[in-house]
């Protein structure tokens, strides 16, 4: 019984999903690529870039018609010397993979080199970047893909880029009381392992300095 799919079946289904991008949303902004991975297989994959404000219908179109059904990630990047369009930058890691909800007492068996169409894996990598300014928000995609719930909360606490109709957005890696406008991964931040003092190590009261203040780390 196979286990992996083979560059020929992956090669067709990146290029059958990056041609359908490219058609459905051609003129919009939105431009697809196929990339190839550097480790052992090789395998390829899809690179999505877009605006922002065409991220919401991109998504629908690659959940309810492309059969995307997974947010495995989302990232987030200050880019402060990024030039005017290109101050911040989100990332969607997503997949499409063949899964099915079961009836009771019944089983699904795939056997990957007889995968075919919508059944072979696919994986995407979809890019909006922002302007360069101090409020960066991009559209929530939390009503597509339940897993972009936990992870876009986890990309605004570290990064401090919001998610526009994020429902129940807050701190999930920092202190509940962090102060406003604290996001340690925006580069204006300066991490007291590299020589400075920060408020990393004091959940109450972000004054104290660490009892490890002048470890070498």
């Amino acid at each position: 019984m196979g286990m992996a799919i083979t560059l020929e079946q992956n090669a067709i289904a990146v290029t059958e999903c990056a041609d359908a991008i490219n058609d459905r949303f051609s003129g919009s902004g939105i431009n697809a690529d196929i990339i190839q991975h550097s480790n052992a297989k090789k395998y390829s994959f899809v690179r999505v870039t877009t605006p922002p404000q065409h991220w919401q219908a991109l998504a629908k179109w690659m959940k309810f018609e492309g059969g995307v059904n997974y947010c495995s990630m989302v990232t987030g990047t200050h880019f402060p010397d990024g030039g005017d369009e290109r101050g911040w930058e989100v990332v969607y890691h997503l997949l499409r993979q063949p899964i099915v909800n079961q009836l009771p007492n019944t089983n699904t068996v795939f056997v990957a080199e007889k995968m075919l169409g919508s059944q072979i894996p696919v994986e995407f990598e979809v890019i909006i970047s922002l302007p360069n300014n101090d409020t960066p928000s991009v559209p929530t995609v939390q009503h597509i893909w339940v897993g972009a719930d936990w992870n876009e909360k986890e990309t605004w606490d570290l990064v401090g880029i919001n998610f526009e109709g994020h429902e129940n957005m807050h701190r999930v890696l920092n202190p509940h009381d962090s102060p406003d406008g604290f996001h340690p991964l925006q580069k204006q931040h300066k991490i007291r392992y590299h020589d400075y003092n920060e408020m990393y190590d004091d959940a109450q009261g972000f004054v104290r300095k660490p009892a490890d203040e002048g470890r070498v780390k």
